[in-house]
């Protein structure tokens, strides 16, 4: 029986989705140009997530 990809998903371990998430976001960053990435930036220190700018 073939699986499409969001039932595969379902039986995923949620370190694995963890993992796929962070690799496909670190794919997403290294292309972005540096004002986007200091838009991102901004959007992570209002939001708790990074310490300083």
């Amino acid at each position: 029986m073939a699986t499409n990809r969001f039932t595969s998903r379902l039986s995923m371990s949620d370190d694995y989705k963890r993992q796929m998430l962070i690799q496909k976001i670190e794919q997403a960053v290294e292309n972005m140009t540096l004002s986007e990435l200091e838009a991102v930036s901004y959007d992570l220190f209002t939001k708790g997530y990074i310490e300083s700018l």
